[in-house]
């Protein structure tokens, strides 16, 4: 069967004949449908931030045209996220006001940093650092993150004058409030916009379907939902002033208003210093979320996402909203599923919805100061409630017990303490486990199946043996963490079987073998040399043969390296015949 080669992914530039023959009008609804999505959402997320509404506005807008032109995905539609959201308003808050400086200013310094960040990762192909986000750590952070960005957004929902960056940060909060009361009609107006979101997203695909929508229209259509409910809320409090007395707004948004921001070189030297570590970590958890949603959506089209020009998309996103009075932006789940099921064909869509969300906040913006912040707060737990997911959870614990632990202690710490703290204890966690996986690998003593070549675990097969020969199976490669491990299991062995003559390494699991490793093999080898016994190795891999040459293997190993473990069992089974 013939196989087909992914294409390279090409500029947008190099796009541009298709893109004219073909994709303009399926762009074009897409960024109409992801536009309307955004309107709210820019500004959720703003907030959640601690910044001003119009902030989430500018970080929709010229990043999306700077990923456009850098980044790989076709699907993939940046901007501000609610994980990411929450770990800028961590990230700045303390150090704005250390130095008496806005959040706003702090973010944009912060933006630009993180730029630096995936910038110098693709100029030195750094992408697979993205492994120390290891599943259990991953999983055990966006879980607790969302239930942390829930629960945060209940004082905004209710009216209530609290706030922290925890569970335990929260209550405290409300403990020492003077007003601890929710405000009735803020209150009113945030249940019932939750209620209808979270109706409206959940049953209001089969609703419309059963209305003789077609099953992707009604999909869509659902999703976008929120814009609905904001107008609704709009138009009452809009309608009816003197009912919404006390009830908090967002206030007025204007393009002219998100023009006139601070230049991130403006702040003071030490701010670029204390927020350079949050930047590597945010940047970590940016690339990570980015990454697996475009390939995610990537797979569905059949379309290569690279790694390394996501980098270099994100770079671009992230030092767009920087001078642009932005925020740190990413790859969002909700808006890249939007702009894909929306039929968006190519990175130009996400420049048509930039060109759109402008002409719709300065068509609107003064539209919404009447938007209620208690209806943003709804509109940021419907969001993030889709990320809380407990399946992971469960697989774990039957799995693997210590995994489970460690994602449980991530979204515990997530919860309790906070972001840095949990993402930082999960990738030594995750570390220490590695170590502790490689520092006793798996072997098992091995023996051939009666009437073939293969060979299998004595405890688990019925298998031949020969008494003067010891067969070990090594699955692990030989580094530093285990290696003496060797020496240890075989001088138990040793001691159970007098009559040995050879031991044999199977090596087929060994992908690599470190200086350490080799060191302890050549040990091992003059032990058991001086014991009259044989080393032998087999089914060595090429890479791992090629730097045993270099040793000059033949001339310090007592025994032979074989091709095969059949080859090693027949020969040797016929030597200790012979000898006998």
């Amino acid at each position: 069967m013939p196989t087909t080669t992914a294409a390279a992914p090409r500029t947008l530039l190099a796009r541009w004949h298709d893109y004219r023959l073909g994709a303009l009008s399926d762009d074009l609804i897409a960024a109409v449908i992801v536009t309307i999505l955004l309107v709210p959402q820019s500004l959720a997320y703003a907030m959640l931030a601690g910044l001003p509404p119009v902030v989430g506005v500018m970080a929709s807008l010229l990043p999306i045209v700077a990923y456009a032109a850098f980044g790989s995905s076709s699907s993939l539609a940046v901007g501000p996220v609610a994980v990411l959201a929450m770990m800028t308003a961590q990230a700045v808050g303390g150090v704005a006001a250390a130095h008496q400086i806005t959040p706003h200013l702090a973010a944009l310094v912060l933006a630009l940093e993180m730029a630096a960040v995936f910038l110098i990762a693709a100029l030195f192909r750094l992408e697979t650092l993205a492994a120390l986000l290891g599943t259990p750590v991953l999983h055990g952070f966006i879980t607790g993150a969302a239930l942390v960005i829930a629960i945060g957004q209940l004082p905004a929902l209710l009216g209530v004058q609290a706030g922290g960056s925890t569970v335990v940060a929260l209550w405290q909060s409300l403990a020492g409030a003077s007003h601890p009361l929710p405000h009735a009609t803020t209150a009113l107006i945030g249940v019932l916009a939750l209620a209808l979101m979270w109706a409206l997203r959940r049953h209001g695909s089969p609703v419309l379907q059963g209305l003789g929508f077609r099953p992707r229209t009604a999909q869509l259509l659902a999703r976008t939902a929120p814009i609905v409910v904001v107008a609704a809320a709009i138009a009452w409090v809009a309608g009816f002033p003197h009912l919404n007395e006390g009830v908090a707004l967002s206030g007025g948004i204007s393009l002219g208003e998100g023009l006139a921001f601070p230049m991130p070189w403006t702040a003071p030297l030490p701010v670029w210093r204390e927020l350079l570590a949050p930047a590597v970590l945010l940047g970590l958890v940016a690339y990570v979320e980015s990454l697996a949603v475009a390939e995610a959506l990537g797979a569905r089209r059949g379309e290569k996402v690279s790694p390394r020009r996501e980098l270099f998309g994100l770079a671009a996103a992230n030092a767009a909203a920087s001078v642009s009075g932005g925020m740190p932006v990413t790859g969002g789940f909700a808006r890249s599923i939007v702009n894909f099921d929306a039929g968006a064909r190519t990175r130009m869509a996400g420049v048509w919805t930039a060109l759109f969300l402008a002409l719709a906040i300065a068509l609107l913006g003064d539209v919404l100061h009447y938007l209620p912040r208690a209806v943003l707060a709804a509109t940021i737990v419907v969001a993030v409630l889709s990320l809380v997911d407990f399946a992971p959870f469960v697989l774990a614990w039957r799995y693997s017990r210590t995994e489970f632990a460690l994602m449980l202690m991530v979204a515990v710490l997530t919860l309790t303490v906070g972001v840095k703290e949990a993402l930082l204890a999960g990738v030594v966690g995750a570390v220490g486990l590695l170590l502790q996986r490689t520092a006793r690998p798996h072997w098992t003593e091995v023996g051939r199946l009666a009437g073939t070549d293969v060979f299998r675990n004595v405890n688990r097969f019925e298998v031949e043996t020969l008494p003067e020969v010891l067969s070990i199976r090594v699955d692990e490669s030989l580094v530093f963490t285990n290696s003496r491990w060797i020496s240890e299991t075989l001088s138990s062995a040793l001691a159970r079987r007098p009559n040995l003559r050879h031991v044999v390494l199977m090596m087929s699991g060994v992908n690599g073998i470190d200086l350490t490793g080799l060191e302890v093999l050549m040990q091992l080898d003059r032990e058991l040399r001086a014991k009259g016994l044989q080393l032998h190795f087999s089914e060595l891999k090429g890479p791992v043969r090629d730097r045993l040459d270099r040793t000059g293997v033949t001339a310090w190993l007592s025994g032979r390296i074989f091709m095969t473990q059949a080859e090693a069992f027949n020969t040797l089974a016929r030597n200790c015949c012979s000898a006998h």
